[in-house]
Formats: C-alpha cells, sequence, structure tokens
C-alpha cells in the first residue's frame, strides 16, 4: 500500500483540477490590494507538497521557498522547479516549528493544509512561525475548507472527483460515507482512493489521512491566542475586486483568511 503523499506525481495529479495560475493572480490582486508595497518580492508556501503555487510564483519573478515535512514531497518540488528552469528554494521541516531567519512579504499555505495541526496548540505555534516570518508589510493567506462542508447536509466540495493530464486518467476518492468526524476531537481519518489509468495500465493508492476539521469560530481564537496576527479580509473563493467572494456566500467553497502581523 503506497501512500498518496508518499507519491508526490500521484498527488500533485489528484489536485489538477485546480487552476494554479488564476489563483497566483488572484493572490497577487490581494497583495496589491491589502499591502502598500504591493506586489511580493518574496514568497513562502508552507505545507507546500508538490509546491505548485510557489513554482508559479518563481516563474513570474518573485523569490519564492517551498517548506514541507516529506521528504518525497520536497525532492520532487526541487526536480519540477529544476525542470521547468524556475529558481526554487526547497526545505524540509515542520510547519509549527520552522525558522529560516528571515521574513517573507507573503506567505501561504493552500489546500487545507491546516487539517494537519490536530491541536489547538499546534495550530497557535503555527501561526506564531507564519507572524516571525512575515514582513512588515506582508500578508499570510490561509485557504482552509468552508465549515459547510463539515456542518451541512450540503457540502460544496464533492469527496469524489476525474482529472485528466497528458493522457494519463484518474479518478478520486476522498473520503467515505462511513467517514464519520469524531464530536470531540474534530479528526475523521479519510479514506482515499486514487485509481490511475494509462498505456493500458493501472495502479490503485489506498491511503487513511487524519484530517482535522476546525470551525470559523475556532480559527479566529487561535489566532487571538497566537497574537501578533489580525485579520484583514476572509473570502469564500479564489476572485479580487468585483469577482470577490465573501465566506457567507451561498456559492462559496473554500474558507480563505488574509492575515497581517499587528
Amino acid at each position: 500500500m503506497t501512500g498518496i503523499y508518499d507519491d508526490p506525481w500521484a498527488y500533485e495529479l489528484a489536485c489538477s483540477f485546480r487552476d494554479v495560475p488564476a489563483e497566483v493572480d488572484v493572490l497577487l490582486a490581494w497583495c496589491a490590494a491589502h499591502r502598500a508595497a504591493g506586489r511580493p518580492g518574496t514568497v513562502l508556501e508552507l505545507a507546500a507538497g508538490p509546491a505548485e503555487h510557489a513554482r508559479e510564483f518563481a516563474r513570474r519573478g518573485p523569490a519564492a521557498t517551498a517548506l514541507d515535512l516529506n521528504p518525497e514531497m520536497c525532492a520532487h518540488a526541487a526536480r519540477e522547479a529544476r525542470r521547468d528552469g524556475v529558481g526554487l528554494e526547497v526545505v524540509q521541516d515542520d510547519m509549527t516549528r520552522f525558522d529560516l531567519g528571515r521574513r517573507f512579504d507573503l506567505i501561504v499555505t493552500m489546500l487545507d493544509s491546516t487539517s494537519h495541526l490536530m491541536t489547538v496548540d499546534a495550530f497557535v505555534a503555527h501561526l506564531r512561525r507564519a507572524a516571525a516570518h512575515l514582513s512588515p508589510d506582508g500578508l499570510y493567506v490561509v485557504e482552509m475548507s468552508h465549515p459547510r462542508d463539515r456542518l451541512s447536509d450540503d457540502p460544496t466540495v464533492s469527496t469524489g472527483w476525474t482529472v485528466e493530464r497528458d493522457g494519463v486518467h484518474a479518478s478520486v476518492r476522498w473520503g467515505e460515507p462511513t467517514d464519520r468526524l469524531d464530536p470531540v476531537t474534530q479528526i475523521a481519518d479519510d479514506h482515499v482512493t486514487m485509481t490511475i489509468t494509462g498505456d493500458g495500465a493501472a495502479r490503485v493508492l489506498r491511503d487513511v489521512v487524519p484530517y482535522r476539521f476546525w470551525t470559523a469560530t475556532e480559527l479566529d481564537a487561535v489566532i487571538r491566542l497566537a497574537g501578533g496576527l489580525e485579520v484583514v479580509a476572509q473570502y469564500g473563493d479564489f476572485g479580487a475586486g468585483e469577482d470577490a467572494v465573501a465566506l457567507t456566500d451561498p456559492g462559496a467553497w473554500r474558507m480563505i483568511t488574509l492575515l497581517r502581523g499587528r
């Protein structure tokens, strides 16, 4: 059995329904709207996995750094950056304990990677590390799942989808109906199954991924406990200006929070 996070190529394929260049467009628009200096010169992606967003930033000029705990993900991110001919610093470290000795204009944590923070203490430690690495005019953007996905009978994100890239087809199931959220810990063991077909062959990846659900009010609480950060704005999707989507909008499908240093 191979875990999904131990196969970065498969993980990147599973997430290829995301339009990373368009999302980076919006991240830059948010910087223009909420930073006096506008466009960031330095970017740090935390819990970066394949570091697709960091690599896209690097293509556009900012000095980009990607940090992840998984050595396979780090190696993959570095290889892909070299293949694309972009400069990317890759650091293997824990998102709750890292110390890079410098500050960044923009820090991002994408794809609900904060769901790997299982306790309030871990989330507070993470936010304190992020705050310590923000430049005085810096922004920290945290993308999380929308609370509707766990607190409603009408989730905004499907647990099953298909993707196709370069002649390879994959069907993904991330979570099963039997994967129940523990009402005390707010942790669910999400069963992941990914079937990849191409060139007449097929392989199946299976994994169990612990997922910690965070509510909007809990997020507010850990920000207050961490100190050093304040909320600038919250959005329900990647959109800026007239295309901005409020967190309370019926079409919102993410909980995206923009933070800056106090």
